[in-house]
């Protein structure tokens, strides 16, 4: 079966690539198989340096990959440089704190000496999003591989030619054969390569439904799963705030990557003593977005990545109105080739409506009015999703103290949510399990291993 790279800023075919056959994909496996024993072995000078040369690569060809970016899956060309370059990040923070992460921590017990060790794996699977399709990737591989595991990746198949560049990177890193590979085959190949002996665990950051079926294939072969699915994100503003400075920061959490993130902030939650005021200068920072080709350095917001995600985000914005939202500014495809959405906010938003229950991929954004800090807390819980929330105040404190309430993998106070290799990330509920990044990130796909050593035999 063929995979096309599909452009969504004009619907062109830009390369068409074909699938991997299953004797392929098996010999991919073997090489895993037989990479993993060597890399176990490696020290982390060697790993670290293999990350670091990932990282020159990327800087030194970042305007490249940017644009592969761009090409398959319409991201703005600023917000893809800017994704390269976190790449480049968390490769070279592995590098340098992978070996005080996973250092044996000694424990004081009836043992002559008694210790925890970290030891990797082995293969682990990565099925990744098109939404960011280079840092989803470096974001789980740069810890597996700093741990001394392998990895497989299983992309997104409307991103293609940023797999392979992907691979090329670590290639060219001379990165062992085997360590690292992406395997071009569809999401019905999944079930099987995760059943197959030679993968131990696998990492999804994806949608509900494929985080699901992943972990049931998973889960009968009592395997590893790391799972970081959609959200709902309430961004909360209490009575207190600047309304106009705060206003610009909810359009770039609702629209940063065209709105298709599952850390942007969805549900607006506003203290009704400034939800008109609010509404008004919200609404005019929405159309003051440049909407166009995302090869443009001053376009804000370019095209979804695929049509059909257009359909899904137009019938969501149909059936919230339908249902009683009212469209302040957007709420409509705009003309011509492309993919195309306006920047919408939505306003008298009831809690049981299809925009506040629902996960909108897209420049939507919906408004709910709320009376204090408590009807704000137990609407941003009332969801299935928690990924991360964000908590706007004059007073820091304030909202810092609604932090501990709100179901959430991440709360941020003042600021937009965002991710960090310094910090944990991932959700509670519908969101997902396990942590990425940080040292919680790299522990999730190692060995946890006791040692206990005895006094001596002779």
């Amino acid at each position: 079966m063929a995979i096309q790279s599909i452009n969504p800023a004009s619907n062109q075919v830009l390369e068409t690539f074909e699938e991997l056959s299953t004797t392929q994909v098996s010999a991919a496996l073997e090489r895993a198989r037989e990479a993993f024993d060597a890399w176990r072995r490696t020290g982390f000078g060697e790993r670290a340096a293999l990350l670091h040369r990932a990282a020159a690569l990327l800087r030194d060809e970042a305007g490249r990959h940017a644009r592969h970016m761009v090409l398959e899956m319409g991201k703005p060309l600023v917000q893809a440089e800017a994704e390269v370059e976190k790449c480049a990040w968390v490769c070279e923070f592995y590098a340098e704190h992978a070996e005080r992460f996973l250092s044996p921590e000694p424990v004081e017990t009836d043992a002559a000496r008694s210790y925890v060790r970290y030891d990797p794996l082995g293969t682990v699977l990565a099925v990744m999003p098109w939404n960011f399709p280079y840092w989803q990737v470096f974001r789980a591989a740069a810890p597996a591989l700093m741990a001394g595991n392998a990895m497989l990746l299983k992309h997104a198949s409307n991103v293609p030619r940023c797999a392979l560049e992907i691979q090329e990177i670590f290639a060219r890193a001379a990165a062992p054969q085997g360590v690292f590979q992406t395997l071009l085959v569809g999401a019905g190949a999944v079930a099987g390569i995760v059943e197959h002996p030679a993968v131990v665990a696998a990492t999804l950051t994806g949608s509900d439904p494929a985080g699901r079926a992943l972990a049931e294939t998973a889960g009968r072969r009592l395997k590893k799963t790391v799972l970081e699915l959609g959200g709902s994100d309430p961004f909360i503003v209490l009575d207190d705030v600047n309304v106009d400075a705060v206003a610009r920061q909810a359009s770039v959490g609702r629209t940063l990557n065209s709105g298709q993130s599952c850390i942007a902030a969805k549900r607006f939650l506003i203290h009704e003593a400034v939800a008109d005021r609010f509404a008004e200068a919200f609404g005019r920072e929405l159309e003051a977005l440049r909407v166009g080709d995302p090869l443009e350095r001053e376009t804000d917001v370019g095209p979804l990545a695929r049509p059909d995600l257009v359909d899904e985000l137009d019938d969501q914005v149909r059936r919230a109105v339908a249902a009683g939202a009212v469209v302040a500014t957007g709420g409509r495809r705009l003309d011509g080739p492309g993919c195309f959405y306006a920047p919408t906010l939505l306003v008298d938003v009831a809690r049981d409506n299809p925009a506040a229950r629902e996960e909108t991929f897209g420049p939507v954004a919906a408004l709910l009015r709320v009376r204090d800090e408590d009807e704000a807390v137990e609407v941003a819980n009332d969801s299935e999703f928690g990924l991360g929330a964000s908590v706007w105040s004059g007073d820091p404190a304030r909202a810092e103290a609604l932090a501990p309430r709100i179901e959430a993998g991440h709360v941020a106070v003042n600021g937009v949510v965002k991710s960090d290799p310094r910090l944990p990330f991932g959700g509670v509920k519908h969101s997902g399990y396990g942590r990425e990044l940080s040292s919680f990130g790299i522990r999730e796909f190692v060995n946890v291993k006791s040692v206990w050593v005895g006094p001596s035999s002779g």
